[in-house]
């Protein structure tokens, strides 16, 4: 049997630019990126927990150390730069597969502060 499951977590960051003229997507820091072993235009998850606004997305790169995450398009209609987010990714795996996710934590410039596998 098949579940779906958390694979990363980018804990609590903060939006540094949304852009409703830009054609959409999240970007995040390249350095986020490979920490949750996230891939370019893998579907996301975002929780904005400011505004309670939930959505669904796919990731572009920003340049590493930039501390950049931007919410473009439609979806930027519902944040505001400065806002906390969460970003979530999930997979389907086999109930016998053995998977930890992995959770980021970011300091308050999108810095990698914490890198958590929850076994």
């Amino acid at each position: 049997m098949l579940i779906k499951q958390l694979k990363t977590k980018i804990h609590r960051a903060r939006l540094t630019k949304v852009d409703m003229a830009y054609e959409g997507s999240m970007g995040i820091d390249k350095n986020l990126i490979d920490a949750a072993g996230l891939e370019p235009f893998e579907a996301i998850h975002v929780w904005n927990v400011n505004t309670g606004h939930r959505l669904e997305t796919y990731v572009i790169e920003a340049p590493a150390g930039s501390g950049e995450i931007s919410l473009n398009g439609a979806a930027a209609r519902g944040a505001s730069e400065g806002d906390i987010v969460i970003i979530a990714a999930f997979c389907w795996r086999d109930v016998a597969e053995k998977f930890a996710p992995t959770v980021i934590l970011v300091d308050e410039k999108n810095g990698i502060k914490e890198k958590i596998v929850k076994a």
